[in-house]
Order: C-alpha cells, then sequence, then structure tokens
C-alpha cells in the first residue's frame, strides 16, 4: 500500500510539484455570445427648443401625437426620469407610438413584454413586436429578433433564422449582433462551422469595446482557431476585456502571468488579475488563487486559505477544484487527512471527466482506502483517466501504474 501511495503521488504530481489543477476560464473550440436582449431606448428625434427634454414639453407633444415625444415619454416613465417611475404608464405610451408605426416604440413595447415592465411578461408578445420594429430596419430589434430564435425565447430554436436577423443588425454596426454573428460561425450555429469568417465579426465588436468580443478573440489567437496561435496577441486582447471588468478575461490574463504564456512570468500579478475575478465570484480565479496558495507563488504559502478558495470554486461544481479539494484531504493539506471525506469529493470531480480524480479513485478501489476493494471499479476509473487525460506524461505512468 505504501508503494502504491508514493506511485500516486508521483503521477499526481509529476510536473514537479505544482499539485492543483489549474483552470482556463474557456476550453479550446468555444466562445461567449450575448444571450441578454438589448434594453429600453429612447427616441433618436430630439424637439426644438432647450426644454425638449423637460416632462411637460413632452408630454403636450406626445398629447398631440408626436411618436418620438410619446417614445421619450414613455421612457421618462420607464426609468423615472422627471417623473415617478411608473412601467405601466411607460407601456400605455409606447403602445400610443407603435400603434402608429414607430419603430423604437415597437422595440420598446417588445423589451417591455420581455421583462415584464408594465404588462404581464408574454415572449410570444415581445417578438411580435421585435418583428414589427425590425422589419422597418431596426438594428436593435433585429438583434433581440435573433436572439430570440438562437435562444428559443418566445418562438421555437432556430439557429439557422437567428442568423439573418443577426447579419441584418450586424451590417448597420450593432455590436452585439456582430459578437453574436462571430459566435454562429466559430461554433457551426446555423452556418457551416468557420473560424475564419468568425474572426472578423470579432474583430468588428472587439473595437467598438465589446468585451465579450475581445475574450472571444483572445481565445481564438490562444489556440489558434481562426488566426495564427499567438499568445501574446491572446493577452492583449484579454486585457482589454479584463480592463472593463470581466471576470473571465481577468482570470485568463493571471492565468497567462502564472504560466508565463505571452508575457514574462509574474505570479505577483497573476494574484492581483486572479483577485479581481474572486471579487466577481468567478469559481475558476478561486480556484487558481487557491493554486497560488498552496504552491507558494505570487503569495506566502498556505495550505488552509488554499484549501478555502478551492472549496468556494468547488461548490460551484468546478472539477479541477473538487479534485483540489480532495487531494488536500487525502494528503492533509490545509486540514487533517481523511480518506472518507476525500472519496466523494474525487467522485464529484471525477463524474465531471477529471483525469486525477478518476485515478485516485481507481487507487481507492483497488487498495481499500475508505472504500470496500473493488477490482472491477478500479479498472473502470483508471481506463478513464487513460483515456480522457490530455496530458502525455501523467497517461504515460497512468498507464504504468495501470499494469503494476
Amino acid at each position: 500500500m505504501e508503494c502504491a501511495l508514493v506511485l500516486l503521488l508521483s503521477v499526481l504530481m509529476a510536473d514537479g510539484g505544482s499539485l492543483p489543477d489549474m483552470q482556463r476560464r474557456q476550453e479550446e473550440g468555444a466562445t461567449a455570445p450575448r444571450i441578454q436582449p438589448q434594453p429600453i431606448r429612447n427616441a433618436d428625434k430630439t424637439l426644438p427648443g432647450e426644454e425638449a427634454q423637460s416632462v411637460p414639453v413632452l408630454r403636450r407633444a406626445a398629447q398631440k401625437g408626436d411618436a418620438s415625444a410619446q417614445t421619450r415619454l414613455g421612457t421618462a416613465y420607464c426609468y423615472g426620469q422627471g417623473v415617478a417611475q411608473d412601467k405601466a404608464e411607460a407601456v400605455r405610451w409606447f403602445r400610443k407610438a407603435a400603434d402608429r408605426g414607430y419603430a423604437m416604440a415597437q422595440f420598446n413595447l417588445g423589451v417591455a413584454y420581455d421583462n415584464g415592465y408594465g404588462v404581464s411578461k408574454d415572449n410570444a408578445e415581445a417578438t411580435r413586436w421585435y418583428r414589427k420594429a425590425a422589419d422597418q430596419g431596426d438594428a436593435s430589434a433585429q438583434f433581440n429578433l435573433g436572439l430570440a430564435y438562437y435562444i428559443g425565447q418566445g418562438v421555437p430554436q432556430d439557429y439557422r433564422e437567428a442568423i439573418p436577423w443577426f447579419r441584418k443588425a450586424a451590417d448597420q454596426g450593432q455590436a452585439w449582433a456582430q459578437l453574436n454573428l462571430g459566435v454562429a460561425y466559430f461554433a457551426g450555429q446555423g452556418v457551416p462551422q468557420d473560424y475564419q469568417e468568425a474572426i472578423p465579426w470579432f474583430r468588428k465588436a472587439a473595437d467598438q469595446g465589446e468585451a465579450m468580443a475581445q475574450y472571444n478573440l483572445g481565445n481564438a489567437y490562444s489556440y489558434g482557431q481562426g488566426v495564427p496561435q499567438d499568445k501574446a496577441e491572446a493577452v492583449r486582447w484579454y486585457r482589454k476585456a479584463a480592463d472593463q471588468g470581466d471576470a473571465p478575461s481577468q482570470t485568463n490574463v493571471g492565468l497567462a502571468y502564472f504560466t508565463g504564456q505571452g508575457v514574462t512570468q509574474d505570479y505577483a500579478e497573476a494574484v492581483r488579475w486572479y483577485r479581481k475575478a474572486t471579487d466577481q465570484g468567478l469559481a475558476e480565479a478561486q480556484n487558481n488563487l487557491g493554486n497560488a496558495y498552496s504552491t507558494g507563488r505570487g503569495v506566502s504559502q498556505n495550505h488552509a486559505e488554499a484549501v478555502r478558495w478551492w472549496r468556494k470554486a468547488a461548490d460551484q461544481g468546478l472539477a479541477g477544484a473538487q479534485y483540489n479539494v480532495g487531494f488536500a484531504y487525502f494528503a492533509g493539506q490545509g486540514m487533517p487527512q481523511d480518506y472518507a471525506e476525500a472519496i466523494p469529493w474525487f467522485r464529484k470531480a471525477a463524474d465531471q471527466g477529471n483525469a486525477r480524480a478518476q485515478a485516485c479513485l481507481s487507487w481507492a478501489y483497488s487498495l481499500g482506502w475508505s472504500v470496500s476493494v473493488d477490482e472491477a471499479e478500479a479498472y473502470f476509473w483508471m481506463n478513464l483517466a487513460v483515456a480522457l487525460n490530455t496530458e502525455p506524461k501523467y497517461s504515460l505512468m497512468l498507464r504504468r501504474a495501470q499494469g503494476l
């Protein structure tokens, strides 16, 4: 049993003592779309005179049937600007303008139905109003209608139907539509998969400051999908999104500094970025901050603090963190050694495909660590670990262990 424990530790710590599982925010080939609709907007047209924004002026014009004024007055009631907030009253004014064919009011009425602002929530009715505005060329309505088809809200899900609406809005410069059109090409949703076609759409949206597009460009450069692989360029795009507060990008910038990919390795700088993302509750950042405490890189080594951060991430279902908590119990790092407590954490991670956790379960069943000896179960988990592990050095050592 002692020999097996030594072998297990050598396999799991084969990267030179860096026990914990590191976590990127995105896996290869994954992108992030915008899945929330555009919000209520104000009318583009202003009324003559310096006092045009005042509610009395808007009300007089609205009562005379000016659709732009009706829309502006509705927006004032929706947001409580110059009047007491009253979303039902907002909807009443939006409807007056929408019935006159005013596209922005039709769009706003759709948003009201989408969110239950002043009316009962009704996604089908929202879509009906979005379509009226979209048919008049309103880019925000075109995006929202495309999104309705993309996620199947108010209409049956239909990626192919979403694409033309995203494209109409994207061609007008609507950044969220450009982003989602890029995602569609990247993932092959409603169009043939084409990484190279995705990149220009991401770039258009990213150049407008859209953080998710910047993040997606970072992923593309990181993995060399649709562009030549360039870790430094990946970090540049991640940083643009991170500087806007995008937690996944903050995590990936931190990981770049931790591993020295695309930037000069700097553990303290990695920790600084991880903390920005942990402040937003991102599980991958919590896990990686735990890793920093476990290894003493960028912070003073503190196994108890490592476990505290891993558990936060593990409680959110992150497989790498679940493995890390399990191994902490197994090795008695940051807490008393407790095989019985380790096994459930290994199982949670193993069920999500974590190869290290699968290897640990295999040895547990083979040697009877807080479970009954079960060679069939041990063989099952070791086979999975070997098949699913993408790190050659671990796979080789697992294969050697499998034959013992």
